[in-house]
């Protein structure tokens, strides 16, 4: 789950990590009372869940009143394209007012989730304010990185290895090893699987604030975060990625033409993988789960061919608990509601596969089956080259 930089920052105030003041506003009328209160300049900020807003003309530094106003009437509303949104951008709904501040140098610093070592990973850099992605491409020397012990946490020690390369001025040490921290505690506190704070500034004033902040959260951990799940916000979400949580379906809309439906994750990865070397390209990621129930299945049918971009679908079934009769069921119910006017291929194996295939073949619907998953992808890919 991913939520709003000024809701991130919220956060971190109560984990006693420095951040700039700053508040949401809903109109221009609102624009004065926080310059008002913040002072000259501003920086106005739009709010999406997406990096690079400041390329995208999203992020705005304003030295009046007017031009402030002027910043919230030109980003507020716009359709803010950038290299994480899709192609016609993200509607910006929310934004953020904050005070200036005089910065006189930006760092980088990034907590994630390490599966190689299974422990926490802190990244750290001078090259503030750039894509970390296109540092470690460059010079991947620039960046160090320190894992965290999950028994003994962030220690004293490492925060000041860290803030030692980021070439901190001794004045500023104390208060970045505080700050690393409290970054580390609000991380784990909060099940987060992502902190990043790009830039983290220096000021002029030797003074160690977060100037922007990215946080995402572990899905598994939010029943014991109600607090995070209130910072949802669905308008920044893919309306049928929300629907599929309803019926705890893992979705994820892609570009291509065939929507797949695949029990696993492992299985899913490869299912997209061997789709693009037989020429084609995958409308989705969308794994069912080892139990999913003949309703799941249904809705999973529903949700795929609700994207107006599948021209075919591939579903590839281990069935291990997931019966190959019950996903048949599934199938056919669900092709029986809705209009199917796209190509299905269908493999399965496991568990009750040929009760499965009789079920298939027998619904009256021209279902194609595969042999294994080669044979499917190569038929689903032919299949949508054939109807368009």
């Amino acid at each position: 789950m991913k939520i709003h930089e000024y809701q991130a920052k919220e956060i971190l105030e109560k984990f006693k990590v420095p951040v700039p003041k700053g508040r949401v506003v809903a109109d221009v009328a609102d624009v004065k009372a926080v310059v008002d209160e913040l002072g000259l300049p501003v920086v106005v900020k739009a709010q999406i869940h997406a990096g690079g807003r400041g390329k995208g003309g999203g992020v705005k530094v304003a030295k009046t009143l007017e031009a402030a106003q002027e910043a919230f009437k030109s980003i507020h509303g716009m359709n803010l394209i950038t290299h994480q949104t899709s192609p016609e951008g993200q509607k910006v709904r929310t934004v953020l007012v904050e005070e200036g501040m005089n910065i006189a140098k930006e760092l980088y610093i990034g907590i994630v989730l390490d599966r190689e070592t299974d422990r926490v990973c802190f990244m750290a850099s001078e090259e503030g304010g750039m894509e970390i992605e296109e540092v470690a491409a460059k010079t991947p020397e620039k960046i160090m990185k320190e894992w965290v012990d999950p028994v003994l946490g962030l220690m004293p020690a490492q925060a000041r290895k860290l803030a030692f390369f980021l070439n901190l001025p001794p004045e500023a040490m104390r208060d970045a090893v505080g700050f690393l921290l409290n970054l580390y505690k609000a991380f784990i506190a909060k099940d987060c699987s992502l902190a990043e704070i790009n830039p983290l500034v220096l000021t002029a004033e030797n003074k160690i604030l977060a100037l922007d902040c990215k946080m995402n959260f572990d899905d598994n951990a939010l029943f014991r975060q109600k607090d995070v799940v209130e910072y949802r916000d669905l308008a920044e979400e893919e309306e049928l990625e929300i629907e599929a949580s309803k019926y705890s379906l893992n979705y994820i809309k892609l570009d291509g033409s065939i929507g797949c439906m695949v029990n696993g994750a492992g299985l899913a990865m490869a299912t997209m993988d061997i789709i693009k070397i037989s020429g084609g390209e995958p409308a989705n990621f969308l794994d069912v789960g080892g139990g999913a129930s003949e309703e799941q299945i249904e809705n999973a049918f529903k949700i795929i061919l609700a994207d107006s971009s599948v021209k075919g679908i591939f579903i590839n079934i281990f069935g291990g608990i997931l019966r190959c009769d019950r996903l048949a069921n599934g199938v056919v119910n669900a092709a029986r509601k809705i209009n199917v006017s796209v190509p299905v291929v269908i493999r399965m194996e496991g568990t009750n596969v040929a009760e499965g295939k009789k079920i298939l073949k027998e619904s009256g619907f021209n279902f194609i089956l595969a042999d294994n998953m080669r044979d499917g992808a190569e038929k689903a890919v032919a299949a949508v080259g054939a109807a368009g």
